[in-house]
């Protein structure tokens, strides 16, 4: 288990629209807290938001913050 308070964030960008995805990947996005497109977040950077991002990647921009 990580150390609390490691301090690596990640910015996550929706650039494609969910729209024509599957609805456990709307599910996804929404969890992640994207509503709008090119709408970003900073998220920690941890095995379950990555998990989350994995399963999406093709509708999302990830990169450091």
């Amino acid at each position: 288990m990580a150390a609390k308070g490691t301090g690596k964030k990640i910015k996550i960008t929706l650039v494609r629209s969910p729209i024509g995805a599957t609805e456990r990947h709307k599910r996804t996005v929404k969890a992640l807290g994207l509503r709008k497109m090119h709408q970003s977040v900073v998220a920690e950077d941890n095995a379950t938001v990555r998990g989350m991002v994995n399963s999406v990647t093709h509708l999302l921009k990830v990169e450091e913050a």
